[in-house]
């Protein structure tokens, strides 16, 4: 399987987010080092997994409406 590689600003053009709001906000929270980024040969520099990105997004989305509560927990309805 081959894996496709994008930089922050490819992503940021095919998901429609700013370059900055996926550096500072989503990388190390929503975006998994190892799972949906990589440091090739161990630089600054970061590659995105596309394919890895793209199947994290399709399972987060859901047709059941959810309200979240307080404790932190969801309630289906």
């Amino acid at each position: 399987m081959s894996a496709t590689y994008l930089t922050t600003e490819a992503l940021a053009e095919r998901i429609k987010y700013d370059p900055r709001t996926i550096r500072e906000r989503l990388k190390d929270s929503v975006l998994i080092e190892g799972r949906h980024y990589i440091r090739p040969f161990g630089r600054r520099k970061i590659l995105y997994i596309w394919e890895a990105i793209e199947r994290d997004m399709k399972a987060a989305t859901t047709d059941d409406i959810t309200i979240p509560m307080a404790n932190g927990g969801i309630c289906n309805v």
